[in-house]
């Protein structure tokens, strides 16, 4: 199974724990790997491991998610889009298997097929933000904020009123 396979199954586990209880999710695993037939011991394997350490790290993840989504908390968030947003940032911050590209591609696409109109868009935003705050040692740091820019507001003149300016100009020149 490809890696992208996975990814799919562990986002789906993941939205499934958004409506099930932790007491219920064994049972819920374990119906979900039985419905999906002949997996392979060593993809199931790779996918629980993954699923649980994603879960192991949830209110981390959630930390990096609320620092760098502003106006857009975790619990204001739809459903769909902060599972694919959680599975991106474990893999950008806490799985070095996966390039940060990748991984936000992928979430990416997640959000395009189970999301909304405007997911994958959202998605590709915020995990934006969140790779643009790495070095590229992968260590964090906080970019100093940009000042607000002052536009400059340029007039242009039709020729009438560049002629009349230029009359008065010349007039004034004149009177001296």
């Amino acid at each position: 199974m490809r890696r992208s396979e996975q990814r799919e199954h562990i986002f789906k586990l993941l939205f499934m724990t958004q409506f099930n209880t932790e007491n219920e999710m064994p049972e819920q695993l374990s119906i979900y790997f039985d419905g999906l037939g002949e997996l392979a011991e060593a993809d199931q394997e790779a996918i629980q491991q993954k699923y649980d350490h994603i879960l192991e790290h949830l209110s981390e993840i959630d930390q990096i998610l609320n620092d760098y989504s502003r106006g857009w908390k975790t619990s204001r968030m739809n459903r769909v889009d902060l599972t694919a947003l959680r599975l991106a940032v474990y893999e950008m911050k806490m799985d070095e298997d996966v390039p940060v590209g990748v991984a936000i591609n992928e979430a990416v696409e997640l959000a395009k097929l189970f999301g909304g109109e405007d997911s994958g868009s959202f998605v590709n935003g915020i995990l934006g933000k969140i790779a643009s705050g790495k070095k590229d040692s992968g260590e964090e740091h906080k970019k100093p904020r940009r000042q607000t820019h002052s536009a400059k507001i340029i007039i242009r003149s039709s020729k009438k009123d560049a002629k009349v300016q230029k009359d008065q100009k010349a007039s004034e020149e004149s009177a001296e």
